[in-house]
């Protein structure tokens, strides 16, 4: 039985159009998808137990990752075609889709649409507070009379700010262009395409080079597998992550 459009897109592969560059456009979507280089990870493996492998974890959160993409992707690319939808519209299609398969049901799509929506900003509510919390205890550290509060919210107003200049982007303030792009763009670009490799780059070199390898050896609880393991860490990660790094500057 054949495929309809949005599930063919999504599982027929044409091989011929796979090249070293659409190999780094995919490393470069990894960093994001998989928050990558992010402090999210930093906050979330502070409440890590003892008890828990990480290997296995790391394992678990890459197949977690690609499962929900491609749930995500059987459940939005169909209404992608089936309405002739531009399908490289990027994450912005879930604000496009999903609103027509909700106003599609034959009862309940206005109520089922508005609590995903709320999900959806509680999803991201959660996200922001774990992508903050490196800055927050950064600031605590950092200025030793300052209330962990204080920092909450001082770092809270700024990423505010950021995002009401973005939002702003589309209408008020479009005019307004850093290095021909407008705010939007411009701090996706800085995020996506500078910091989030660069980050990683830098946690490679650090983890490889700056700790010792004994530390690493008794979190991550490898075997005999840890030399490969911290050699990858010091040689081929930073190459691969400087090759994208430097493909997303060009």
């Amino acid at each position: 039985m054949d495929l309809p459009a949005g599930l063919l897109s999504l599982f027929s592969a044409d091989f011929s159009k796979l090249t070293w560059e659409a190999v780094l456009v995919a490393l470069g979507h990894a960093f994001f998808s998989l928050s990558l280089g992010m402090g999210i990870m930093v906050a979330y493996g502070s409440y890590l137990p003892k008890s828990i492998s990480i290997p296995s974890a790391s394992v678990i959160v890459c197949i977690l990752d690609t499962t929900v993409a491609l749930l995500a992707g059987m459940a939005i690319f169909p209404i992608v075609f089936a309405f002739n939808l531009e399908p490289g519209a990027g994450p912005g299609l879930i604000f496009v889709t999903l609103p027509i398969a909700f106003g599609a049901m034959p009862a309940g799509g206005a109520i089922v649409g508005t609590l995903f929506f709320i999900f959806v900003v509680f999803a991201a509510l959660t996200s922001s507070i774990s992508l903050l919390e490196p800055t927050v205890e950064y600031a605590e550290g950092r200025f030793g009379g300052i209330s962990r509060r204080t920092a909450a919210i001082a770092a809270g107003f700024v990423v505010w700010l950021l995002g009401v200049g973005s939002a702003l982007a589309f209408n008020l303030w479009s005019e307004i262009t850093i290095f021909g792009k407008n705010i939007f763009d411009a701090l996706d670009f800085l995020t996506a395409n500078i910091m989030l490799p660069l980050t990683a780059l830098l946690i490679a070199l650090f983890v490889g080079w700056a700790m010792a390898a004994r530390s690493t050896e008794e979190e991550l609880k490898l075997g005999n597998s840890h030399k490969i393991w911290h050699a990858v860490v010091r040689y081929v990660s930073p190459i691969c992550i400087l090759i994208v790094f430097l493909y997303n500057l060009l």
